[in-house]
């Protein structure tokens, strides 16, 4: 499973034939409280536990980076995908990551 760390996100975005997708499978409550932005990539929001039934809401053809908290769940995920044939990597660090590495104006919670 390939890791990219979040401060690398935008160049792994950039090395995509396809757009890519930065999914977030975080809790709703916790998208609210902080979100990131990335430029070159559509952000969807599927929380960890409804990914099974809603698998056939992604593309195969673009690769993902999954993100979550600190990295954890994110990582699940992104096993889960990888076996069901998804390209993906997992954004290590999740939220908190990006919020030091990337946009500080991220809460950190």
């Amino acid at each position: 499973m390939e890791q990219i760390a979040p401060s690398q996100v935008a160049d792994w975005a950039c090395q995509q034939s396809l757009r890519p997708v930065l999914l977030d499978v975080r809790e709703g409550w916790e998208v609210q409280t902080a979100s990131a932005k990335a430029d070159g990539l559509d952000l969807v929001h599927m929380p960890m536990q409804t990914i099974p039934a809603r698998l056939d809401e992604l593309d195969k053809t673009r690769p993902i980076a999954c993100l979550c908290h600190h990295g954890g769940r994110s990582m699940q995920v992104a096993h889960f995908l990888l076996q069901h044939g998804y390209q993906v990597v997992n954004v290590a660090g999740g939220i908190h990551a990006w919020s030091a590495q990337v946009d500080p104006t991220v809460p950190v919670y």
